[in-house]
């Protein structure tokens, strides 16, 4: 896996991967930033989301679920010092689907969370990471 961040102006970068998507990265106003792209450790929260419900949706469905919608909310608290790493993170799952089973769907984010999600296991080496899901109905 590769990227590449390059220096825009002030704190605004921008970033490229190795599968050729760019994003653009800035601090806030405080730091010399000028809002003008997600702040860091806010890619890293949504990597973790996206890697989560990446895996629970494909489980789902390798079981033979039909997931009509996955929506995952997170919310994370950060340590007051330096490094200001993520203390807790809580996730919690909107899923819907024809016939979805909770008992499925907790199965899943179980095999997420403690085998397959590399960024929720790597993240949870300093935070405590709780999840939570409602099954809602399919639209």
């Amino acid at each position: 896996m590769k990227a590449t961040i390059e220096l825009k102006e002030g704190v605004h970068f921008s970033g490229a991967t190795g599968s050729g998507h760019e994003i653009e990265i800035d601090g806030p106003p405080e730091h010399g930033g000028r809002n003008l792209g997600a702040r860091p450790m806010e890619l890293v929260l949504l990597g973790m989301g996206a890697c989560t419900a990446f895996d629970v949706v494909h489980i789902l469905r390798k079981s033979r679920h039909n997931v009509s919608s996955c929506t995952v909310q997170l919310e994370a608290d950060r340590a007051d010092e330096v490094p200001k790493v993520f203390t807790h993170i809580r996730v919690h799952f909107r899923i819907a689907g024809k016939d979805l089973q909770e008992r499925a769907v907790t199965r899943a984010i179980a095999l997420s969370s403690e085998k397959y999600c590399s960024a929720s296991i790597m993240l949870a080496k300093t935070a405590k990471i709780t999840h939570s899901f409602e099954v809602v109905p399919s639209q």
